[in-house]
């Protein structure tokens, strides 16, 4: 009796997955498509065959790099058929690169294409800030190179600020960690950006030579200092970035000034700007000594000494005016005070002279007085009246 299709799909389907419960194939990515879901799908191939291969999300997320055609690779995992279309593929548990060849190729691969897009060019180069106020960090905190960074800043410039993204540098998901903890920072009151981890293999520093990092360090609106490994170790993230530093400590070194030669500079500073001030002050004396000693200034000085003895002699005339006036009116003062004194009636009646009044009214001639009437006759030692 005929087998259905199905039927002979699950005969298959139940003789692969039982035998090749565990495989571990090497081969060259070709077609490969992340999916907006999370999963993986790529085909495996040499020079003779192909084979597809999936690789769930969750488990890609332990995949330290970013799979690329052309890319050699060891894949385990076991054999699965899918039975809507009737073939079979991987089942992909982990994947790892055939070699350090291949990362070497996909860094060289990666480290092309960035640069004629035109992500290393100086032109793009942010400057780095002289004395920063706040630092950025995108690093491990349980590293040792954060701790590195730690004792720079403390010692260089105490003052400034540290402000920590924590992120892995290293391993699956290293790479997208580095980018929030970027992200984050940008997001924050920050001058300068540090990215960095300590030293090790290509495998260990591969999260910094992703693409996703490299576009978040060229994106950054702040400028990143790259710290990674040891000086000989160069990622994409340094080509990338503002300014390459050759380890942590020195990335630290390079975002910070040295606090002992900024108080040197300014007490340099202010002792050389005191004696230079005095030497100008002494030039500019002498200068304005000349300058008063000058034709010019001694005209002025002339117009007012003139003015000085105008004003002098205006005020002597002044004075002499009043002298005559105080005594013309002294003398006419001394002439009415003695016109007075002459006609004192006391001084007349005590001569022997005696004055004569009636009706209050005072009788000069003998016409005007009345016979009949009260006469008041006044001696100089008393009165008397007659007629009364």
């Amino acid at each position: 009796m005929p087998l259905t299709v199905s039927e002979i799909t699950k005969n298959i389907k139940v003789l692969l997955e039982e035998n090749f419960s565990q495989v571990s194939v090497v081969g060259e990515i070709s077609n490969f498509k992340p999916h907006i879901s999370g999963h993986w799908y790529f085909n495996l191939k040499d020079s003779d065959a192909v084979i597809s291969c999936t690789m769930w999300k969750g488990l890609n997320s332990y995949v330290y790099f970013t799979p690329q055609d052309g890319m050699k690779v060891v894949v385990n995992g076991k054999l699965t058929v899918y039975p809507p279309r009737g073939n079979y593929q991987i089942d992909v548990r982990s994947m790892k690169p055939a070699g350090v060849g291949e990362l070497q190729a996909a860094y060289e691969a990666l480290k092309q294409k960035l640069a004629a897009e035109g992500l290393f060019h100086e032109k793009h180069k942010k400057e780095i800030p002289e004395i920063p106020q706040k630092i950025g960090i995108v690093t491990a905190i349980d590293g040792a190179a954060f701790r590195d960074m730690i004792s720079v800043a403390k010692r260089r410039f105490p003052l400034v600020e540290l402000v920590i993204a924590p992120s892995r540098v290293q391993g699956s998901g290293a790479a997208g960690e580095i980018v929030d903890g970027i992200k984050m920072l940008n997001e924050s009151e920050v001058d300068v950006i540090i990215v960095g981890r300590g030293g090790g293999s290509i495998e260990d520093l591969w999260a910094f030579n992703e693409e996703i990092v490299a576009r978040a360090i060229y994106n950054s609106q702040i400028p990143i200092i790259s710290g990674v490994g040891h000086e000989i170790d160069f990622t994409i993230a340094d080509f990338v970035a503002d300014l390459r530093a050759p380890t942590p400590s020195a990335a630290m070194e390079l975002a910070t000034p040295n606090i002992s030669e900024i108080i040197s500079f300014i007490t340099a500073f202010v002792s050389n700007s005191a004696g230079t001030l005095t030497d100008i002050c002494e030039e500019k004396k002498y200068d304005v000594i000349n300058i008063m000693k000058s034709y010019g200034f001694r005209i002025p000085e002339d117009m007012v000494r003139t003015n000085v003895q105008k004003i002098d002699f205006l005020l002597s005339k002044i004075f002499q005016s009043m002298d005559f006036v105080l005594i013309n009116y002294k003398n006419k003062i001394s002439l009415a005070e003695k016109i007075l004194d002459s006609n004192d009636v006391r001084k007349q009646l005590k001569k022997g002279f005696s004055m004569i009044k009636q009706d209050s009214k005072l009788i000069k001639r003998k016409s005007d007085l009345d016979v009949n009437q009260a006469t008041e006759i006044t001696f100089y030692d008393g009165k008397a009246i007659i007629n009364k």
